[in-house]
């Protein structure tokens, strides 16, 4: 890993310092949690706080993987409408989901409060742009299933859209009070040192190769040496690889680039002004977000395609940007990155059992911030005493998507075609 190359822009801006730390010798833990990311992270500080000894495995730095790449959007809920997650989970868990992730976002700025996070927290929402005449009619819907559950979102117009972001490219949005944005990397290494305060190690540098029951421990085998614990949890989302079986083959992984400009000073004065992160309606989504210093952040599906100064992801970018703020003129990007994404078929996430007192949640569909955060403290919450039907999910056991390898190429073809055709 080349540490002189930052990940993100969010690495790079962080206020937050980057830690590290070494593997232990010749101790053992209540729970070995594998992924230094936002689920590993709050998995090993919720489990400090309840008073289980907790060890974090990162391979790389802290935030390394989709934690330290993500948009920044600390969205509610997830991609589907209430409706269709009730009728995917049932009248037990569905319910009991949908209020657990409407109220995502408020978990993730009580803990930026609680540990006094610096990570540039905004909690002015964030908006859902109609691309179409049709994506306004989703969004129509989707709002009015979220007034009927009494949640604050908004129906915005044409020119209340345009007023928000500065483009009157948009039909229409979807305004949800609930979310908010955040530099993720810094939230990543905030919570790792809250949970270093609460008494977890964070050892960073340190690959998880294998790992074997013995007698009711398991040992996890490490580039640097042997762990004992009770427990283990597997963080990795859409990072995981072949540490267990067919874990990986129980997603779809797809690529999100973005890229950053440099400050804009006022000549951005009026995109954005409130700073909303939104993205779009359209079948091949787009993003763009401001951040503190008057950078804009803007990103699609798809892997990057060149560098932050030439190819193919940058004549997208520039190009987007012209055509929804023509005032704005020709910008310079700073940095330049893309992450992974786990898709699951039905877009719900997952908490499975792989074996006795080994977990993963996975799948979680671009909304990593809340769904890390949440998964993190149901899975010390199992771990304390939990009964596993007060979960947000039934916990489950993985199974394969035949279809992964083949849904993954098609994806990288079609987003690459669309920014060679939306770049020219």
């Amino acid at each position: 890993m080349d540490r002189t190359l930052p990940v993100s822009l969010w690495d790079a801006t962080a206020e937050e310092e980057d830690l590290v730390g070494s593997l232990p010798e010749n101790e053992s833990f209540d729970v070995a949690i594998v992924g230094g990311g936002f689920t590993g992270l709050s998995t090993a500080l919720h489990c400090a706080e309840a008073g289980l000894s907790a060890c974090v495995l990162e391979a790389g730095q802290v935030g390394f993987g989709g934690s330290g790449r993500n948009v920044g959007l600390v969205n509610a809920g997830i991609w589907l409408p209430p409706t269709q997650v009730r009728e995917k989970l049932g009248e037990t868990y569905g319910p009991r989901f949908l209020k657990r992730f409407g109220d995502g976002p408020a978990s993730v700025f009580d803990l930026i409060e609680k540990h006094q996070i610096r990570c540039e927290a905004t909690r002015e929402g964030t908006i859902h742009a109609a691309h179409a005449a049709s994506g306004l009619r989703d969004l129509e819907a989707r709002w009015k299933e979220w007034t009927s559950l009494g949640e604050p979102v908004d129906l915005l117009s044409r020119s209340e859209v345009a007023a928000k972001t500065g483009t009157d490219m948009f039909h229409g949005g979807h305004w949800d009070h609930r979310a908010g944005t955040i530099n993720p990397m810094a939230y990543c290494r905030g919570l790792a040192r809250a949970a270093r305060a609460a008494g977890a190690r964070i050892c960073t540098g340190v690959k998880a190769e294998t790992l074997r029951k013995d007698r009711k421990s398991w040992l996890v085998e490490t580039s640097e040496g042997t762990l004992r614990a009770a427990s283990v949890v597997l963080g990795t989302n859409a990072y995981t690889d072949a540490l267990w079986p067919g874990l990986a083959s129980s997603y779809t992984a797809i690529y999100y680039f973005q890229l950053a400009t440099a400050p804009l000073g006022k000549r951005a004065d009026a995109v954005l002004p409130g700073r909303q992160g939104i993205w779009d309606t359209a079948p091949i989504m787009s993003s763009l977000r401001k951040d503190r210093s008057g950078r804009l952040i803007i990103g699609s599906m798809g892997k990057l395609i060149g560098t932050k100064s030439n190819g193919l992801s940058h004549r997208w970018a520039q190009k987007r940007l012209s055509r929804m703020f023509p005032d704005l003129g020709r910008v310079r990007f700073e940095e330049a990155w893309h992450g992974r994404i786990a898709m699951t078929p039905d877009h719900i996430p997952r908490i499975h059992a792989l074996a006795d007192s080994l977990y993963t949640p996975i799948g979680y569909n671009g909304r990593g911030i809340t769904t890390g955060t949440i998964f993190g403290e149901a899975i010390a919450g199992l771990l304390t005493g939990m009964k596993p039907e007060d979960l947000p999910l039934p916990v489950t056991e993985p199974a394969a998507v035949a279809a992964a390898p083949l849904m993954a190429r098609f994806y990288n073809i079609a987003f690459s075609a669309n920014q060679f055709i939306k770049g020219f």
